[in-house]
Parts: structure tokens; sequence; C-alpha cells
């Protein structure tokens, strides 16, 4: 089994979006077609956010492979930062937002999902996916701070590493789910 985890492309947006459902740019598009561009999968899952679901349903559909959205994969929810542009977030609750950076199960957003819930439904989300796939090559499309928190569980790296992770858009990490 192998499964490889894909961030969603580019939405023009420049904040925490979380669980708002921004759809892809024409430069999202393309990012996310030449990231998959001869490279072969047996099955795909996908966030059921926009942003992640009409590429994966796009993808299934045009290579004949089985599909299924799961909302478990969606994003982070950022509560009252969720939208707001970084910079805002920075200039307004400076020391907030660095707290959260280091340690984010310590110091979430004002009014944010819980770090515990978050990690436990995308523990959930791919421990079905592993049982599912047996020995099947499995493409998760999801997004930033699911793969950070992934990448973090499977590399047994501390949550407070997960600023530390480059995920840009469009981009693949393989993971070995035990």
């Amino acid at each position: 089994m192998s499964i490889d985890l894909l961030r969603h492309g580019d939405t023009g947006q420049r904040s925490y979006r979380g669980q708002l459902d921004d759809p892809l740019t024409d430069l999202g598009w393309a990012q996310l077609r030449a990231a998959v561009e001869g490279r072969e999968w047996d099955q795909v899952v996908s966030s059921s956010m926009s942003r992640c679901a009409r590429f994966a349903t796009e993808l299934a559909e045009r290579r004949g492979l089985p599909l299924r959205l799961d909302p478990r994969l969606a994003e982070y929810h950022f509560g009252q930062w969720q939208g707001v542009p970084i910079e805002d977030i920075a200039e307004s609750q400076g020391e907030a937002l660095a707290r959260f950076w280091s340690d984010p199960v310590a110091h979430p957003p004002p009014g944010a999902e819980t770090f515990d819930a978050f990690h436990a439904r995308l523990r959930e989300a791919i421990d079905d996916v592993a049982r599912e796939a047996a020995d099947a090559r499995v493409l998760v499309v999801t997004h930033g701070g699911a793969i950070r928190l992934l990448r973090c569980v499977v590399e047994k790296r501390a949550f407070g590493d997960m600023a530390g992770i480059d995920v840009p858009h469009a981009s693949l990490h393989p993971i070995r789910w035990a």
C-alpha cells in the first residue's frame, strides 16, 4: 500500500482559509494537473471541500478510478482567524499568532477547532484509507494543515514543528501509514 497526500492548488486567497470553501483559480487547476502528470494511482480519496473535490472528481473520471469524498479530510477550522489576512492577525494579535505557530495544541486561534479534534478526525480518515487500500496506491487530496499534521504523526515530530514543514500548493507527500 502507498498513500500520496496532495495539497490542493492555488485559490488566490492569502489568509487562513480553513473551512471556507474556495474554488481553485486557473493557476490552481494547472498546478494540480501538472503535479499528477505521469503518476499512477488505483484510487482517489479527497476532502469534500471544492478546492480538493472538484479536481479529485475530474482526475478520477478521466482515469476511471474509484473516488471517495471524505469530509474528515477538511482543513483545520481557524475560528475567528478564518479568512483574515495573516498580516492583519500579525498586526493585531501578533503574540497570539506566535504562540499558535510555536505550539498549536496549547494555543489555538480564538474559537478554533480543538487540535485534538483535528488530529482525531484526520487519523480516523487515514486509518480508513489504509484499511480500504490493502495493497493499492491511493492519492489523498487534502489541505496544507492536514498534510503538516499527518507528516508530524508519520515522522514522529512534535506538532509545534508544523509551521516549519513546507507544503506548497499542488505538492505531493508520500507517507507510510502504520
